[in-house]
């Protein structure tokens, strides 16, 4: 509309030219001429005026806002994203001195087209709209005239509150990209350290044998047993020989995580998902797992309520993450642990039935360390092993040491052993453990040896001799009860190589 008045203006400032020409008669072909002369004008005009009309389209659908005076500061243009993003009207800055405008406090922090004026060259410089507060990147650019006086300055204005953001999530995520790797990369490093699996006795033979089979498979795994008696250990052989042992092996222990955390720690949540959550979400250990196989230890201390959502994980290998809608697809395996026992848990009401069963697809059972003293020797060497070069000591253990580790209940089971051997490492000082020491830190200086000793009348009998003739009282009595050695060894829990060998030694008459 504005242009359309522009040339009506023009034609009648034309008709009035030839008008006057007329009254001086001039000649027609003067006159034409000038008409021709007029035209040309006119078209120039035309086409200055939609070349304009195009520029001021254009530079209103820009994303960064534009801003340009004169040399002396006096405002001749902006654009709609200039007052977008400053919260100021065009109808305020057009035509006035950007010093009028700063001086009514309309402007913004960081403005610099006086500085470009003033230092005749590009500044940049990060502003702060007085307005709204939003945050600008603001560059400033001369336009020289032939005299290489300034003519006209340019500004540019970003809006980088969004480029913040942008540049905050994808700090979040590189966090939990490296905090993931770390995680991952500790957990490999924590397979190759653990102690080997000692399998002497009959019932970790048999579990061995099951680890073999099923590891190359994805077939999901319930490891039962006390606290201490190396479940994860198994899980680590089962990962270590499986076609997944490349890729993350992530571990939740869902006794040491609050039930209120733990469904965010595993299924992860979109960002605002709740008071507290990060604005860019966060992955769960589900996903963390992906391609790779999760552990879900002490299973049997998850709510009812992520039982079911555990349940429909087994059943549909997909999650959705807490606040979201889109199913994220899942390529991992599941083997999950627990000291507890299931059977009564589920009698209780605690534990779902149809978990069980999903989960319960290869059960191993380990049997404590007091049904397994075959083990204790060989998994003592093991733990000193460890601790000495741990420690860069060569501590050894005394004979009658080791029979008073094979004698002890171990309620603690392995980890128990494990801790003690380590105490002993740390604390000695002459490189050998011997059985008083040992004693001392056992509940069996208040058991039957104790009493035994005191027992002697000469007052002479060593503690390796207590010991030796305590162990041939128990196993002569147990003989006697159970009625053959084989029953024996099951109720001692030793293999009957290992019974029949005690026999031996101790001078045992089985007959």
């Amino acid at each position: 509309m504005g242009k359309e008045i522009k040339v009506k203006l023009i034609k009648q400032e034309i008709d009035e030219i030839y008008e006057i020409i007329e009254k001086l008669n001039i000649k027609s072909e003067t006159m034409d001429a000038l008409r021709q002369k007029f035209n040309k004008v006119e078209e120039t005009y035309d086409d200055f005026m939609d070349n304009y009309l195009d520029f001021i389209e254009i530079s209103d659908h820009l994303y960064d806002g534009i801003y340009i005076s004169d040399g002396t500061g006096r405002t001749i243009f902006v654009n709609d994203a200039y007052s977008r993003f400053t919260g100021i009207t065009k109808d305020e800055v057009i035509g006035r001195n950007v010093l009028d405008i700063s001086r009514e406090g309309k402007l913004y922090k960081g403005a610099v087209t006086m500085e470009v004026i003033k230092r005749k060259e590009m500044v940049n410089s990060l502003g702060k709209s007085l307005v709204n507060g939003k945050d600008l990147l603001v560059t400033g650019s001369p336009i020289f005239d032939e005299h290489g006086e300034v003519k006209l300055v340019v500004i540019n204005n970003r809006d980088i509150s969004d480029l913040k953001e942008l540049e905050l999530k994808n700090a979040e995520l590189q966090n939990d990209k490296q905090r993931a790797n770390q995680e991952i990369e500790f957990l490999r490093k924590q397979q190759t350290s653990k102690i080997k699996i000692v399998h002497e006795g009959e019932s970790m033979k048999a579990v061995m044998d099951m680890v073999n089979m099923i590891a190359p498979t994805d077939v999901t795994v319930l490891i039962t047993g006390e606290s201490g008696t190396g479940k994860e250990v198994i899980v680590d052989e089962i990962y270590s020989r499986s076609l997944r042992k490349n890729k993350p092996l992530i571990k939740v222990n869902c006794a040491a995580i609050p039930g209120e955390l733990l469904e965010s720690e595993l299924f992860g949540y979109e960002g605002g998902a709740f008071t507290g959550a990060r604005k860019t979400g966060k992955m769960g250990m589900f996903e963390l797992a992906n391609e790779g196989t999760i552990l879900l230890d002490e299973i049997g201390e998850m709510s009812m309520k992520l039982q079911s959502k555990l349940l429909r994980v087994l059943q549909g290998r997909e999650i959705v993450r807490i606040g979201g809608n889109s199913p994220i697809k899942l390529d991992i395996r599941v083997i999950a642990s627990t000291n507890r026992d299931l059977h009564e848990e589920i009698k209780a009401g605690k534990f779902r039935e149809d978990l069980f069963y999903r989960l319960n697809v290869v059960p191993i059972k380990l049997k404590p360390l007091r049904e397994r003293k075959e083990e204790i020797q060989s998994l003592s060497n093991e733990f000193l092993s460890k601790y000495n070069k741990k420690y860069n000591k060569s501590t050894e253990l005394e004979e009658d040491a080791m029979e008073l580790l094979e004698m002890y209940k171990w309620p603690g089971n392995i980890r128990e052993l494990e801790n003690l051997i380590e105490r002993l490492v740390v604390i000695n000082k002459d490189g050998l453990i011997r059985s008083d020491s040992l004693a001392s830190l056992l509940d069996i200086e208040k058991s039957d040896i104790k009493q035994y000793i005191a027992k002697n009348k000469d007052g002479k009998t060593s503690l390796k001799e207590a010991v030796r003739s305590l162990e041939r009282e128990i196993i002569e009595d147990v003989i006697k009860e159970c009625g053959s050695v084989n029953k024996a060894a099951a109720f001692l829990g030793l293999s009957q190589p290992a019974l029949w060998k005690k026999c031996r030694v101790l001078n045992i008459n089985v007959n």
